[in-house]
């Protein structure tokens, strides 16, 4: 059993299908990346799984649970990084880390905050107001919101959107530290170096279907992308109008994203 089963998982904003019988088991212990043009449903996707939307048809089983049936409990288990830092700047970066570890009931919140903090980067500025803080601090501060309860699954939304490049390689680093082989981790992004040189193995969605799967070969990028575009022109095009948000641009422009899967399946919907 995958540590992710979605089965025919649909998605719609009113009369506007976002997802369309989407099918994909990620595996315990891998990451998984998906590409995908502006509204093909990514950040839905990722959204769905968090618990923050209920899809209108279909089933998502997180560690063997129904995620409709144990929403509280999964959310637990469950880290996300999207295009939100979900800090609060009028709070300093302990505060915020703390006040994280309450909610998600850590043991010793405050300690667990201070090692965190200093394990990303942030002991000397953890007195600090976020408000004060660069983009790739608060993005940082971001990731350790969310492994600080230790999750399961870690679902990341275009992580490097934004980040200059010092930032995207310190990013790129702590990413590489979290492929741990007990996490898992799905992420969304159109930049295809990042998601190429991060992960095991990379999807495609187009129209909220998952239209190719395939291992990452870092080497291969003229090749991935020769694929890409060509699953692109066979799919219409532009992948549809998502109302969820799918932020980014065109693959290969460089925003940013990774994941690794050791053996993550992904059939097509």
């Amino acid at each position: 059993m995958g540590a992710v089963e979605v089965r025919n998982l649909t998605f719609s904003f009113g009369v506007t299908p976002v997802l369309r019988g989407l099918d994909l088991v990620v595996e315990q212990g891998s990451m998984l990346t998906i590409f995908g043009p502006n509204g093909a449903g990514k950040t839905t996707l990722l959204k769905v799984l968090a618990g923050l939307l209920r899809p209108s048809q279909g089933s998502v089983h997180i560690e063997g649970m129904d995620a409709a049936k144990k929403p509280t409990t999964l959310r637990r288990l469950i880290g996300l990084i999207s295009h939100q830092t979900y800090l609060y700047p009028q709070l300093t970066g302990l505060e915020n880390l703390e006040f994280y570890g309450r909610m998600y009931q850590v043991a010793e919140p405050r300690r667990q905050a201070r090692l965190m903090l200093e394990e990303m980067g942030l002991g000397a500025v953890m007195d600090r107001e976020v408000a004060t803080y660069s983009r790739g601090m608060q993005q940082r501060l971001s990731i350790a919101r969310a492994l600080l309860h230790r999750p399961r699954l870690l679902l990341l939304d275009e992580p490097f959107t934004g980040l200059d490049h010092q930032a995207r390689e310190s990013l790129a680093s702590l990413l590489r530290a979290v492929k741990d082989g007990q996490r898992t981790v799905i992420m969304a992004t159109h930049d295809i170096d990042e998601g190429l040189g991060l992960s095991d193995r990379v999807a495609v969605l187009v129209r909220g279907k998952l239209a190719l799967e395939i291992g990452a070969q870092p080497g291969e990028r003229a090749a991935f992308l020769a694929r890409y575009r060509q699953v692109l022109s066979g799919s219409g095009g532009d992948g549809g109008s998502d109302a969820g948000g799918d932020g980014g641009s065109e693959a290969g422009s460089g925003s940013g994203d990774g994941g690794a899967a050791t053996r993550t399946k992904a059939s097509r919907a």
